[in-house]
């Protein structure tokens, strides 16, 4: 049984209900309606804190899906769940591949930054402070392009870059 059918939740079977009719009102391909059934249940599943079945709507989604603006959030979506699950490494490999297709994406850009700069704190933690400066570097860089794109979002990022001196900007928003 599809997890839109199984969806006690008002808000769910709501979402499920105004995304059927525009779908039918848009044009659009089964294949493509295929992928955002897939798609929406990989958002249920993952807010069900159920990664494994996300996971799988997800990459059926992948499979189906050709428009490159909506396979950017399907693997934003994929790299959120592995990063929620610690496997950092494989979420940066999906946020960057989500980024290659969305540059316009400043969630992605400033997710990649977060691991970065916790990986950084990691690293010095551990006393490698020049492994840790390396990580802030690239975590200050990510974030000075999703605050680009997002001046008025990413406000402790923004002060971290101005306290840090990792900022060339003045003022950002």
């Amino acid at each position: 049984m599809p997890r839109t059918q199984r969806n006690d939740n008002f808000i769910d079977k709501s979402f499920t209900v105004m995304a059927d009719i525009i779908f039918k009102i848009l044009p659009a391909n089964k294949k493509a309606k295929e992928a955002f059934a897939y798609y929406r249940d990989g958002m249920s599943a993952q807010a069900d804190g159920e990664y494994a079945e996300a996971l799988d709507n997800y990459n059926e989604a992948l499979k189906l899906e050709e428009d490159d603006n909506d396979r950017s959030y399907i693997l934003y979506n994929i790299g959120i769940i592995y990063a929620s699950n610690g496997e950092h490494a494989k979420a940066l490999d999906y946020y960057k591949q989500a980024i290659n297709l969305n540059p316009q994406m400043p969630s992605a850009l400033n997710n990649i930054a977060v691991i970065y700069h916790y990986q950084g704190e990691r690293a010095k933690t551990e006393g490698s402070e020049s492994n840790a400066e390396t990580l802030f570097d690239q975590a200050a860089e990510y974030w000075k392009q999703a605050i680009r794109i997002a001046p008025n979002n990413y406000i402790e990022a923004q002060n971290w870059l101005k306290i840090t001196g990792r900022s060339e900007m003045d003022v950002f928003f």
